[in-house]
Order: structure tokens, then C-alpha cells, then sequence
């Protein structure tokens, strides 16, 4: 990959993404057995058990999907062509004002871009989360997804996270893209 090294993404997905699977089913066990009979008689919506539990689910399951996502649409070389370049062109007035776009919201964002279709109104958009579990709108399936933690670049861009968006565009899979997208509009 341009500008993506090896080791961040060994980082990345085998220790990073690995602990998210392992919180994921972790929690997981835990909620099946309040689910199946446990004692839930303490719930309520300032703290408890459950709460708690419900509440690191939804992170963890999130930072292992997003996760997926991201780096299900890496490995490409970047050229954009299919459907789904042409219809970011009719949306955004150009594939470059897209791209510029997206990559405004990488640097705005704290942790996550997401391009998504959005079922509920049959379009595409951009959405943005500063958490997992925090930004992500019901309805919507991920298209392209970018990962602006620290820990996604910082190994090979230092602070220059501008940069790793740039690199992130050379690495895109526009193939698979096309095909999530494609996917999520049936």
C-alpha cells in the first residue's frame, strides 16, 4: 500500500481490531445470560449492569464493524470508475468535490468518515462519529468508511493526518466500494 505500512496495519488489525472482537464476544456472553433468565431487577438508566453492559456493546460491536468496512475497501489502487464513482459525481457536482469533501470531514471528524446509502432516503451521504457508538444513523449502510484515529496513521504520518487521507484515496478499492454500494441499495 502507498504510505501505509505493514506494520500499522498489523497494528491496526491484528491487536486494535482483534480486542474489539474480543470485547465484542466478551459482552456478548454476558448479555445472553442476563437475556436468558439472569437477574436484571437492578436496571435503570443512570447505572447498572445492564446499562453498562448495553452501553460497551454498542461500541464494541461498532468498532469491530467499522473496522470491517475500513479495511474492507483498502488494497486497491485507487482508481475510481463504476457506479458508485459516477453517482458521487452527479451528487457532488464532480469527483473531486467528493473527495474534497470527504476528506474535509477526515479532518473534522475525531474518529470516524463514513460514506453511506441511506435507506431511508434513498441517497448517499456523508456522516461522521467522534465514537463507535456515537454518530452513526439507523438506516444507513456503510459504503466507505475511514478511520481517523490516531492510531490509524500516526505510525507512519505523525500528526499529519492530511497526508494519510491523501494516501487513504491511493489505497481505495473502488471495486468493492461499488459493490457495498450496489449491495446496500437493494
Amino acid at each position: 500500500m502507498q504510505g501505509i505500512s505493514d506494520k500499522t496495519l498489523a497494528i491496526h488489525h491484528d491487536k486494535l481490531y482483534a480486542g474489539y472482537v474480543a470485547k465484542k464476544n466478551e459482552i456478548g456472553e454476558k448479555l445472553r445470560a442476563l437475556s436468558q433468565g439472569g437477574d436484571v431487577s437492578t436496571a435503570n438508566q443512570s447505572y447498572s449492569e445492564l446499562r453498562a453492559l448495553m452501553d460497551g456493546e454498542s461500541f464494541a460491536v461498532n468498532g469491530v464493524y467499522l473496522h470491517e468496512w475500513y479495511f474492507d475497501v483498502l488494497g486497491g489502487d485507487g482508481a475510481a470508475a463504476g457506479a458508485l464513482a459516477d453517482a458521487l459525481a452527479a451528487k457532488y457536482g464532480s469527483l473531486e468535490n467528493f473527495l474534497k469533501y470527504f476528506s474535509a470531514c477526515g479532518m473534522a471528524a475525531r474518529g470516524w468518515v463514513v460514506l453511506c446509502w441511506d435507506t431511508k432516503d434513498q441517497a448517499l451521504r456523508v456522516y461522521t462519529a467522534d465514537a463507535h457508538n456515537q454518530g452513526g444513523i439507523w438506516g444507513c449502510m456503510p459504503i466507505i468508511v475511514l478511520d481517523v484515529y490516531e492510531h490509524a496513521y500516526f505510525i507512519d504520518y505523525g500528526s499529519d493526518r492530511k497526508a494519510y487521507i491523501a494516501d487513504y484515496w491511493k489505497n481505495l478499492d473502488w471495486k468493492k466500494a461499488t459493490e457495498l454500494y450496489e449491495a446496500a441499495m437493494k
